[in-house]
């Protein structure tokens, strides 16, 4: 299956200007030159160039779309086959037609992710580049593109491949000692094995540093908005939006559920969520919503508490304080526009070196402050990658994780007077656990798992 000619639609489903049909294998210009109808044939034709015809039916001729295809020729493709795309007509069914009509002339579909899956198998592209791939894709800010992009073009991938060169010379030198002792080489003490060791350790842990923003920049910050009911969340939700995400009533109670929405932050994303007020409720749907609630805030990485400014602190208030007591949370003081009732200093006192912020949600006053808030909670005092390579792949945090624990193993393997034989095992594990992340030594099924997150036609 991997030597066969696979095809799939590369654009999204649906209305739109193109739709892009991708072809690629062996008889990619084969079975394209079957159904495209033109001034040349496409075998014949130079590589990367674009040229204009029709695509028909292989049995009748009848013309299906008006098309552009585009031929490129190994090993310069993003799979290092023979590729063919056609652009025609964005509609549902001039898509399908043509599709059928590539299938019909001898391609097979192709599965999930298994262009980008060839372009691993093919060498053109490491493990770690092919999952930079659906980064891409699915980045919900700026920076995240850029990371993803970065990872795609090799940074990750240069660092990992540096550490496994390192332990490689490392375990050369403990081979020619251990195994030929004859041979005048640099002789492998207990001490430059340690301090190999440690040097390696710690620039692992300088990559797994990065971690913690590298998965804020990939999934969001999962944020949950709590409250009393009527207080402004809803509110909240639809200003940092600039959507009319949530129903804003003044009746209590009105968010029933769980709203969900990514929003962009000073180029932080956050997975905001939007909760039903938090009360005693004998309305046994407006109950399971706040149950709902408890859970988000619980599963939460940060919660923005909101208050109302034109009433005295109450005791589901102060409960509500209570429960962020041990979380990252920002405190939002809201309706600043009406005369005020709260007392500030003992909201003060109550949450303590937890950010305070004013604010009037109806004429977006204080949201400044708020992303301000946000931004030094998430900023300050991380580790900010000086060349913009950011760990962001759970897989590759687990990895790096086990190779620095083997190096570890290793240290104390030799500061308990462990034969240096035996202590190269730990060093070797971690060599081959650092070729997990760029797919060097990876187990089939895995390999599977992974390109079959991505979207069919990537």
């Amino acid at each position: 299956m991997e030597h066969d000619t696979i095809a799939a639609v590369s654009t999204p489903v649906g209305e739109g200007g193109i739709a892009v049909i991708r072809i690629s294998g062996p008889e990619a210009t084969d079975i394209a030159d079957r159904i495209y109808r033109g001034k040349a044939k496409l075998k014949e034709v130079p590589s990367h160039t674009v040229h204009y015809g029709f695509i028909v039916r292989m049995d009748t001729e009848e013309k299906l779309d008006e098309v552009l295809v585009t031929v490129m020729r190994a090993p310069r493709t993003f799979t290092r086959e023979d590729v063919v795309e056609i652009s025609c007509h964005g509609g549902m069914i001039s898509v399908r037609n043509v599709l059928e009509a590539v299938l019909d002339a001898g391609a097979r579909l192709a599965e999930p992710g298994e262009f980008t899956k060839r372009a691993f198998l093919n060498g053109r592209i490491d493990l770690s580049q092919a999952e930079a791939v659906i980064d891409l894709i699915r980045a919900k800010t700026d920076r995240a593109a850029k990371i993803a992009l970065g990872q795609q073009e090799g940074r990750l991938s240069r660092l990992i491949q540096k550490l496994r060169h390192e332990i490689l010379e490392t375990l050369a030198h403990l081979a020619v000692n251990v195994d030929y002792p004859e041979y005048d080489a640099e002789e492998m003490t207990a001490r430059y094995l340690r301090d190999r060791c440690r040097s390696i350790g710690a620039d692992i842990e300088r990559i797994l540093a990065t971690a913690r923003q590298g998965k804020i920049f990939r999934e969001g910050i999962s944020t949950v908005i709590i409250g009393r009911p009527n207080v402004g969340k809803s509110s909240l939700m639809n200003t940092l939006t600039q959507e009319n995400k949530a129903i804003v009533t003044d009746i209590p109670g009105t968010t029933r559920d769980v709203i969900e929405e990514y929003v962009n932050v000073r180029g932080i994303p956050l997975r905001l969520l939007d909760t039903a007020g938090i009360r005693e409720t004998e309305d046994v749907v407006e109950r399971i919503g706040v149950e709902r609630s408890k859970q988000a805030m619980e599963q939460a990485d940060l919660v923005l508490l909101v208050l109302n400014g034109t009433e005295p602190l109450s005791e589901e208030d102060r409960r509500l304080i209570g429960l962020i007591r041990e979380r990252t949370a920002v405190v939002i003081v809201n309706k600043t526009d009406l005369p005020q009732h709260i007392d500030l200093d003992e909201v003060r006192n109550l949450i303590g070196d937890k950010p305070l912020i004013t604010a009037s949600i109806k004429e977006e006053r204080g949201i400044g402050d708020l992303e301000a808030a946000i931004e030094r909670l998430f900023r300050t005092g991380q580790v900010e990658a000086a060349d913009g390579t950011y760990v962001t792949n759970a897989r590759h945090v687990h990895l790096l994780k086990k190779a620095l624990q083997s190096v570890r193993d290793c240290i104390s393997g030799i500061d308990a007077g462990v034969p240096l034989d035996m202590v190269e095992i730990d060093l070797k594990n971690a060599w081959q656990t650092l070729g997990e992340i760029i797919g060097d030594a990876v187990a089939e099924d895995l390999i599977d798992q992974i390109f079959s997150q991505f979207c069919l036609g990537k």
